[in-house]
This record gives structure tokens, sequence and C-alpha cells, in this order.
């Protein structure tokens, strides 16, 4: 049986254990922290759980989606909600439960807040991709795809710019616009409806996939060792060593599954990778922060998510509405930047003053309050970034993560993808050598 060592217990390495146990192979995940998750994970803050950051799936993650049906997660613990932007007083729209394409263009025709200008130019702006099979020239962005098709200027402020956010955590004018495209193909533009639904996890993200990834590794003597952390990964007799782990064992497959920072550096320690390594360490990275607002019982917002103007937050969920406690908001910023309105020690009350603007009425004095920054949440999702492949110079070393080469941008789903495409290389090699003995 071929042994794996996968270094790091994020999506994208429990995706990789997961697929390689479900074959039968010897898998041993080595995590440096006290918590499974990586950069999408729970956080202890005064007794609370908290997730680090708000993860908002669509029905078009079908890897993710298959992956948990496979470790026994219950469909309960997700809500599967329409297509829905509401941003309060300026635009309401969602999908209907129709098939597609009429699920989005009967939202289009019932959608509030938007002039019928606008709602052709959400329709004008998928056919043009579609005539364009969705392939852009490679340095196009986000902002030029948006001046190409004409987009109205409140149309890119209330919906395309705040989208862009949302799903590649880049501004627009510096964010692909092939990946973009790559997004509105799977969701808006798909052939089913459900690609395009809003799924909120019910729980929070260290138990949505990685506890249930690590029951079921364990039922298949998997092994999860947790605060190991793993310092060095050292070529040996056609395998590596690990510095760190315990014993002095050669794994003839090692999988670096860890943030780019942390897998430059596990690299650079082969002292076989030099390029490689200083490719990921160049690859810039945006942040996400998340504040928590505990509002008490009796507050919430109109819907689970809304979109939010005029303010350091571009987007507000209600967890009450999600399976946490009610009253709990977190708003969250996608990539922010340095001088951006609120960003200092008033950032808390400025949110608070943003809500009251959308909602209308005045909030009470929060109960308690939590700002949690991921300084380097994902990768900058620009035209020009280089993306490495999953494969190493040295045989053996895989790598995965959201910032591996990928249709998506640094997403769950871009990571998962990334841990199945390492087992599936590592069977595939197995199988390899069976037929050449």
């Amino acid at each position: 049986m071929t042994a794996v060592a996968i270094i790091g217990a994020g999506y994208a390495g429990l995706a990789c254990a997961v697929e390689l146990a479900r074959h039968d192979m010897e898998v041993t995940v080595f995590e440096r922290s006290g918590t499974l998750g990586g950069r999408a994970r729970v956080v202890r803050k005064h007794d609370r759980a908290l997730d680090n950051g708000q993860h908002l799936l669509v029905g078009a993650y079908t890897e993710l989606a298959r992956l948990l049906r496979l470790t026994g997660v219950s469909p309960r613990q997700i809500d599967s909600l329409p297509l829905t932007l509401h941003i309060p007083g300026q635009i309401r729209l969602r999908a209907a439960p129709l098939p597609a394409p009429f699920h989005l263009l009967t939202g289009l025709v019932c959608a509030r807040g938007l002039n019928w200008r606008e709602r052709f130019a959400v329709y004008a702006i998928l056919r043009h991709l579609k005539r364009r099979r969705f392939q852009l020239p490679s340095e196009m962005t986000v902002t030029e795809l948006l001046t190409e098709c004409r987009q109205p200027f409140r149309l890119r402020n209330l919906l395309w710019e705040p989208l862009c956010l949302a799903a590649l955590n880049t501004p627009a004018h510096e964010a692909s616009g092939q990946i973009f495209a790559n997004i509105l193909r799977d969701t808006l533009a798909a052939a089913s409806a459900t690609a395009s639904e809003l799924l909120i996890p019910r729980v929070d993200l260290s138990e949505l996939f990685p506890v249930p990834a690590a029951r079921y590794l364990a039922a298949r003597n998997g092994n999860i060792l947790v605060s190991n952390a793993i310092t060095a990964v050292i070529p040996e007799n056609a395998g590596f060593l690990l510095a760190g782990a315990p014993g002095h064992r050669v794994w003839p497959q090692v999988v670096i599954a860890t943030a780019p920072h942390h897998a430059a550096t596990l690299l650079s320690s082969t002292n076989a990778c030099p390029e490689l390594a200083n490719q990921i360490a160049a690859l810039p990275s945006e942040a996400i922060t998340t504040i928590y607002l505990d509002c008490g019982p009796g507050v919430g917002l109109p819907a689970p998510m809304i979109g939010l103007t005029d303010g350091p937050a571009q987007w507000a969920f209600d967890r009450g509405q999600c399976g946490s406690q009610e009253g709990l908001i977190a708003a969250v910023i996608s990539a922010p930047r340095p001088g951006d309105k609120g960003h200092n020690d008033n950032l808390i009350p400025a949110v608070i003053a943003q809500l009251e603007r959308a909602l209308g009425f005045s909030l009470p004095a929060p109960q308690w309050t939590r700002v949690i920054t991921e300084k380097r949440a994902t990768i900058a999702c620009r035209p020009d970034i280089k993306r490495p492949g999953i494969a190493t110079p040295l045989p053996g070393l895989w790598l995965a993560g959201d910032y591996i080469e990928s249709e998506y941008p640094a997403t769950l789903e871009s990571a998962v993808r990334s841990g199945i495409n390492c087992a599936r290389e590592i069977m595939a090699g197995k199988v390899r050598q069976l037929s050449e003995i």
C-alpha cells in the first residue's frame, strides 16, 4: 500500500486525504494548528466559536458537494436559496423557481430597483459572453469587460463590482475578466438553475467538511496529527523525510497542502525547487475582514445575506437565519485597502452606521463585537498572476491549495479540486507502477 503524507488539514489537504482513503490508500495528515480547516476554519474568541470568514458556496461547486455527501454531511446543514441579490433601498433580484434560463429572465423582469435598460444590460453581458464562448483576452480585467459590454454605471456599482469582490476577492479594476467570466458561465449562464443557488452553511466552517472528513478518515485507518508542524521536506531514498514528524519515516508521496507562503518555505527546504518556491512566494494576497456584532434577540436582516453600499463593508450576513444565535450579524470587507474608509479604530462604529443607513433604523448597542482579519485570505485574482500546477520538479512531491491553477478564483471549490487532482495523480502513478511489474 502506497503511503501518502499530507501537510495541512485545510479543505485542499482533507479533500486529497478523503479521495485517497476512498481508494484504500494509507494517509497521514499533519496539521500545525489545533483546529482543522486551514484558512476556512472556526476560531475561538472569549468562549465563542466564530468563522474566520464568511465563505459563500454556490450550486456550481460540484466537487465540494460530492465530498460533503461522501463524508456523510446532512443536507440540513446547508441552506439552499435561489440566486438572490438584495441591497436594501436599491435592488432586490431573486431568481424564480423555474428551469434555466427562465429562472434568471423572470427574476430580472420582476426585480425591484432596476430600470429596463439595466435589466437588459444584465442579459446583454451574458449573451455577449456566450457569443464569445466565455473566452476573453488573458489580460482583460473585469472593469474592461464591463466597459466593452457597455454596462451602466449604477449596475456596475450595485451588481457587478460587488459580485466580483465576493467571488474573486479582488477589485474589479484589478480582477481577471476570464476568471469572472468562468464564474458567470457556471452560475448565471449554466444549463441548470441549481448551479446559481446560494448555499449558506448552518454550521461553522470546521464542522462543515473538516470534522466529517476527519471521521471518514478515522473509519478507514487514516491519521490526522494536529499541533504537529512540519518545518522541512527533505528528499531521501526515493522519498521524503518530514522534519517535525514523529519517527524517521521516508514517505514516497507527499502533498504540500498549506497556504502559499508556507508552501514556498517548504519547497525551499527541499533545495530542489527554487523557481517554483519563488513563483509561489511572489503571489500577491488579499485580506478579508469580518466584523461580528451581537445585537441581541429580535434584531435581524431582511434576508440571510444583503449587500451594502456607502461604507467599508460590502456584504452582511444574518447568522441567526443561518443556524447561529439570533441577532448575530457578520459584516464582510473583501480586499480591504489601507486607505479605505473605516479601516482604523472607528471600524466597528463605521459598519454599524452603514448597517443603520441600509436598514433604516437604529441598531441597539451590540452586546459584544469581534473583528477578525485574515491578512492573507486569498491570492489576488489578477490577469497576470501565474498560478502553479499540482506537480513539482520532484517526483512524488505535490501541491494542493486554492492558489493552484484553476478556472476558478481562490475558493473552497478550487481548494477541493486541487486536492482531488493530487489524489488522482498519485493513484494513477500507483496503477502505472503495478502495470510495470
